[in-house]
């Protein structure tokens, strides 16, 4: 019997690498190497958002109860999810999937 769980791991290493180093060409002045070493004014650069970005991420502020901490957590795994997939902006999906991230990690602490 086939069975099929997702992507091989030789296709996901190679999109860490492409993703790698997009994150070490988009920080080469900023002497940081990894989008979860950005600053909050880093944050702030990099990670814009679209309308329904940004409403979604307030929605699950206001919610969910999320941080103004949070916030920032949530918009850097946002990057990142959007540079696994080679996408040069953060875009609703990119969000939601990192909103679900942060609530799986909060219910499992809580």
């Amino acid at each position: 019997m086939f069975w099929d769980f997702g992507e091989k791991s030789e296709i996901i290493r190679e999109r860490v690498k492409i993703a790698r180093g997009i994150q070490l060409k988009r920080f080469k002045d900023d002497r940081v190497f990894s989008n979860s070493q950005m600053s909050y004014k880093m944050v702030r650069k990099y990670c814009k958002l679209d309308d329904i970005s940004r409403d979604l991420l307030k929605i699950a502020l206001t919610e969910l109860g999320f941080s103004a901490r949070c916030y920032d957590k949530i918009l850097r795994v946002s990057r990142t999810i959007s540079d696994l997939e080679g996408k040069e902006n953060i875009n609703s999906d990119h969000v939601s999937e990192a909103i679900q991230y942060r609530s799986l990690d909060r219910n499992m602490w809580m």
